[in-house]
């Protein structure tokens, strides 16, 4: 690291200029291929699975993507012209292949005859979809209100980011302004991670022609890449302003900031990346394609930072050095004093401060206790949403379970179909079914709508009751499916490789982190805090999404959510835990003395370490401005656990456990330490085991 700092600041505009080509190459080659971004729903092994395997098959006509015109009067056939050239004009749109006749289907006007639905065979592309909504916007009015349902137009509705990159980016620069008193140094963190993410997300868009990434994918990447990327080059770009300040020259500062925090940045980025990598232990293309994209963009974050950044403080470190040294000279008191203070007062109170907070981590993890898991429906959507309106619509006119209906199909004869139905139709929880109706040779299908809303637990249980039981004694083999089915499929293959996943995630990461301090009890310690911050971030937004606080409306946790916090946090979390603990192993092994080793390593980090967090916390949060629910959870989740990691965990619970633990904490046995491979983050300026070292006084 040292001699890239040092090629770095002999060839400033050469590393610059590569960056610049490589950035400028892949714009230039993703705009001519363009993307092949598309979801990938596969759940092998699954009964849902299996069903949409054999429509596709078989009678691939009774799986076409469909939106729902939904249409409402107080007497819908009195109505009819106008809503049949409502239809007509729907029927035109682009890609519509066909629009059903409302007033011809069985079962397609309500009971009282106040709502209606048309079903439109939809084979367009996402923004055909979005053209639909201000469609419909225009015809409503007057005696019949329209709105339109399915899952295509609540993706187009919903979008990606939106605004929320803008807001996250300001703030980010706010903060580094702050920090650094100087808006060119404040840049160069951004400028990074610019480069970063939009090289990367070009490189995916080319990617996206070979594996299958999700078309959610876009505003994701930004969310961890710019928030990773600002924080690594801060943590670069604090350790040499540090050197700067304690009078190196500026190009052994950056030889320093790179061969420490750089060494640290990269260590903390692959730690994300194998967090990353164990989702490929759920088995779900899903989780796999986005697992690899961001890992990707974790990838190229890294190599940015140890290069990219160096390049630009070579040209911009006379003005940046002079800033520096002048805001030092203004300053006070000593770097780190306050935190070095923070430092004696915790450590006064360590066993009261890690009860407190334990304590508080493990109340907010107790909704944990009732999570449930699942796809919102668009009974979660804004009022104001055509989705929102269609869904309470059909849940007026026919049911709430109808906007969720489950599809069962018998491949045998209509002997066995009309058994089926039969064990079905008499079932409490079921409001009504449809008599079987051929969609191929030998294949019989019956809609199902229950009692309850897609996303209730009651819909579930249905499903589980249908499957285990009702059509278990039904002769012929009986499918239960559709998108509904799906999404509690999804669920509980999240419940079920759960285990395997954390115990890859953890069990690595603390082997990562044995080999990297030579301790024990230090990656025993991280491990338990990472999960206490993961438990309490997702119980945060169990608490506001599932019950519907602060006017958002309540439903599951979407069911990846937990998962992808999950790798993130983890990895994230190391980051703050590699940076810290390193200074404290550089004073460690430096000094022999753990108390002083806790304080030097705290005063020196802890001011970066929440300017850091502050940043992350704004672009995270800034998410809760999408009108994406998934993006939503996601954002006020990590704002949270960074929150939680960074400002409760790292400075003031880290602090307090390695008081207690002393000495403790840096042992490790010695046949162990001659096994594992000798690998550190920061450079150890004396060779001497801590035994034999002179004992430090500590004031």
């Amino acid at each position: 690291m040292a001699r890239l700092s040092h090629w770095t600041q002999r060839r400033p505009w050469i590393a610059l200029l590569l960056w610049v080509l490589v950035f400028g190459a892949a714009v230039g080659a993703s705009g001519a291929v363009g993307s092949a971004f598309e979801d990938d729903n596969s759940m092998p092994g699954t009964e849902s699975q299996a069903l949409s395997d054999l429509l596709d098959e078989r009678a691939p006509e009774a799986n076409e993507t469909t939106v729902q015109v939904v249409f409402a009067a107080d007497d819908v056939a009195a109505e009819r012209d106008r809503i049949e050239a409502f239809l007509a004009e729907v029927a035109a749109a682009p890609g519509i292949a066909g629009v059903s006749d409302p007033f011809d289907e069985y079962g397609a006007i309500s009971e009282d005859g106040t709502v209606g639905y048309a079903t439109a065979v939809f084979d367009g592309t996402a923004a055909e979809a979005g053209d639909l909504i201000p469609l419909v916007e225009e015809a409503t009015g007057g005696e019949v209100d329209f709105a339109l349902g399915g899952d295509v137009i609540r993706e187009a509705a919903e979008g990606g980011g939106g605004a929320a990159e803008g807001v996250g980016m300001l703030a980010a620069l706010v903060i580094l302004v702050l920090m650094f008193g100087s808006f060119l140094a404040a840049s160069l963190p951004l400028i990074t991670a610019v480069f970063a993410v939009g090289t990367t997300f070009c490189l995916s868009m080319l990617v996206s022609h070979v594996v299958t990434l999700p078309t959610f994918l876009t505003p994701i990447m930004f969310l961890i890449g710019f928030g990773v990327g600002v924080d690594y080059a801060l943590l670069i770009f604090a350790r040499f302003r540090a050197e700067l300040t304690s009078g190196a020259s500026r190009k052994a500062a950056a030889a320093v900031a790179l061969d420490t925090a750089g060494r640290s940045v990269l260590f903390a980025g692959s730690v994300v990346i194998v967090a990353l990598l164990g989702l490929f232990a759920l088995g779900l293309g899903s989780m796999q394609s986005v697992a690899i994209a961001v890992a990707l963009t974790v990838l190229v974050t890294m190599l940015a930072s140890v290069t990219l950044l160096p390049a630009l403080l070579a040209l911009f470190g006379r003005r940046i050095e002079k800033a520096v040294r002048k805001r030092a000279a203004k300053s006070r008191r000593a770097p780190g004093s306050r935190w070095e203070g923070w430092s004696k007062f915790v450590e006064k109170g360590a066993w009261a401060a890690i009860a407190v907070v334990t304590a508080g981590l493990v109340a907010l993890s107790a909704p944990l206790l009732d999570l449930r898991l699942g796809f919102a429906d668009a009974g979660t959507d804004a009022e104001e949403s055509t989705t929102r309106e269609a869904y309470d619509l059909l849940s007026e006119g026919f049911g709430e379970g109808f906007n969720g209906p489950l599809l069962v199909v018998t491949d045998g004869t209509q002997t066995e179909a009309e058994a089926a139905f039969d064990a079905m139709a008499g079932l409490d929880e079921v409001d009504a079914v449809s008599p079987p109706f051929a969609i191929g040779e030998d294949l019989w299908m019956s809609t199902v709508a229950g009692k309850a809303g897609p996303a209730d637990e009651a819909t579930v249980d249905l499903v589980h009751q249908l499957r285990d039981d009702v059509l278990g004694d039904v002769e012929g083999e009986q499918l239960v499916g559709g998108s509904t089915a799906a999404a509690i499929d999804f669920s509980d293959i999240m419940v079920e490789k759960a285990p395997l996943f954390l115990l890859f995630v953890v069990g690595l990461s603390m082997l990562l982190l044995m080999v990297v301090f030579r301790s024990i009890l230090i990656p025993v310690k991280a491990a338990i805090l990472n999960l206490l911050t993961i438990g309490a971030s997702l119980g945060v937004v169990a608490w506001i999404f599932q019950e519907g606080m602060f006017g958002i409306s309540p439903g599951p946790v979407e069911a990846f959510v937990p998962v992808m916090m999950f790798a993130i946090v983890f990895g994230l979390s190391m980051d703050y835990e590699v940076f810290l603990v390193s200074r404290m192993r550089e004073e460690w092994v430096r000094t022999g003395e753990p108390i002083e080793a806790v304080r030097r390593g705290l005063a020196s980090t802890g001011g970066v370490i929440t300017a850091a967090a502050a940043i992350m916390m704004s672009v995270f949060g800034a998410f809760m401005l999408s009108e994406a629910r998934l993006l939503q959870q996601f954002g006020i989740g990590l704002a949270v656990a960074i929150f939680i990691d960074a400002i409760v965990i790292r400075c003031l619970l880290v602090p307090a456990v390695m008081k207690v633990m002393g000495r403790a904490a840096w042992w490790m046995p010695k046949w162990l330490d001659r096994v594992l491979p000798h690998f550190t983050v920061e450079p150890e300026t004396d060779p001497k085991p801590a035994e034999e070292r002179e004992p430090v006084t500590v004031s």
